[in-house]
């Protein structure tokens, strides 16, 4: 009976979410309630709830103040002087000119929202683009790239979907990750350039792209509007939030405070800082306080969905249920299985089912094995890359309206590299070690 009320809530999950019959918050809210009232546990409920929501609590705080962080950091125009440096670097080498804009979307992706990645590297680097006659598509692939990689920061949102998903710290999932997250990073790198000398050898065939165009072009850029309101510049505070940007990494690599605090500490020194005046304040905040309960409102209503999971045992049933369906053979080699299913289904359906509906019956069956709910979670960020080409994300229909390609152009064009950035990432997991080869 818990089998079947368990896979039930599943189902039901995901394709209300997958039809957009309901929004995910409400259906994370409303599904679970349901199935618990219908399998007799309504005057548990509460409790369970509860117990959901409180663990998730650090995790909320956490991707709060991280995003109201990085959201000063760019309203102070932190990242203005590197592309304004970028763009006088790459002198209309169509090699560098693809290498620099895959650097500047991983920089912007720090963070972790994927529309402002796609609206500030656009519009640093298509009107180059443009006027040397390269490919938008070129751009278009390796900003996707350079986000699909950076999507594992747990403020970018899947890392602390599957934290919250198995009630575990974030921090234990996504600091192991950081020397994957390296060499995803340098992958990135590499495929751009690799296409940037493509493009180079097809301008030359065709005698597009010459210098004289490029120095126009960049005294034209000289002082680029990417897409930010100028009043909210703090050029005089550079130095000081550069210095306190690579001092929260720091703090946060190093693991000194837990990870809500030291976001809790960052935002309320950059918030002094850069706009000390309580007017200031409340305006920063009225402007990003929309995609701050977009995200946290998710993690909060993620807790009475897990809560409820857990306390009625339905994930126990459904682990148990999995766990007679896989091989023996393929028992010990689950989180690699994870991984691998990561690719499909966080394309097929969206990252919100997967991670809530999917991730936590591999976890448990996974137990059985001896791999840890964190090493799981670690396998499940695998197909970030693939993820964001899929037409289920919003923001992809972003940038291919700010590049002017088809989106079905797009897919093709990128499919093979962003599959390249998944076998990479877990590769990479597999050989430090955070990633286990088998249980």
């Amino acid at each position: 009976m818990l089998t079947l009320l368990a896979y039930g809530m599943v189902i039901v999950f995901m394709t209300l979410i997958m039809t957009k019959k309901l929004s995910p918050l409400t259906a994370l809210i409303l599904v679970p309630i349901a199935f618990g009232v219908a399998g007799g546990f309504a005057p548990q409920l509460g409790e369970m709830m509860v117990a959901g929501i409180t663990k998730l609590a650090p995790t909320g705080v956490m991707l709060m103040f991280a995003i109201l962080y990085f959201a000063i950091m760019l309203d102070a125009g932190l990242f203005e002087p590197f592309v304004q440096r970028l763009i006088a670097l790459v002198h209309g080498d169509p090699m560098k000119v693809v290498v620099g804009s895959a650097a500047l979307a991983l920089l912007v992706s720090l963070d972790g929202d994927g529309s402002t990645t796609y609206m500030i590297t656009t519009a640093a680097m298509l009107p180059l683009f443009r006027r040397l006659g390269m490919r938008p598509l070129v751009l278009a692939c390796v900003t996707m790239l350079a986000g699909g990689v950076m999507n594992i920061l747990p403020w970018g949102g899947p890392t602390a979907r599957a934290a919250s998903a198995l009630s575990i710290d974030v921090s234990t999932v996504f600091v192991p990750m950081i020397p994957a997250l390296v060499v995803g990073v340098c992958w990135v790198l590499y495929v751009a350039y690799r296409l940037g000398l493509s493009e180079r050898r097809r301008l030359a065939a065709t005698g597009a792209g010459s210098s004289a165009n490029a120095q126009v072009l960049l005294e034209e850029l000289a002082n680029p509007d990417i897409g930010e309101d100028t009043q909210h510049r703090r050029p005089d505070r550079l130095l000081v939030n550069a210095l306190l940007t690579a001092a929260l990494l720091v703090a946060l690599i190093a693991a000194v405070l837990p990870l809500p605090v030291i976001f809790m500490i960052g935002f309320a020194v950059a918030m002094l800082l850069n706009y000390p005046t309580i007017d200031e304040q409340k305006a920063l905040l009225s402007r990003h306080a929309g995609n701050v309960l977009a995200v946290v409102g998710l993690i909060f209503a993620a807790g009475i969905f897990t809560g409820i999971l857990s306390g009625t045992k339905m994930v126990d049933a459904m682990a148990d249920s999995v766990i007679r369906l896989v091989p023996p053979v393929l028992g010990p080699y689950l989180a690699i299985v994870t991984g691998v299913l990561s690719i499909p289904f966080t394309f097929f359906i969206s990252n919100d089912a997967f991670y809530f509906g999917v991730l936590p019956i591999l976890a448990k069956a996974g137990q059985a094995y001896g791999i840890s709910a964190a090493e799981m979670a670690r396998a499940s960020l695998i197909g970030q890359p693939v993820h964001l080409l899929s037409p289920l994300v919003p923001s992809t229909f972003l940038l291919v309206g700010l590049v002017g390609v088809d989106f079905d152009d797009h897919q093709r064009y990128t499919l093979k590299w962003a599959l390249g950035s998944a076998a990479v990432l877990l590769l990479a997991g597999l050989v430090t070690l955070v990633i286990p080869l088998r249980g």
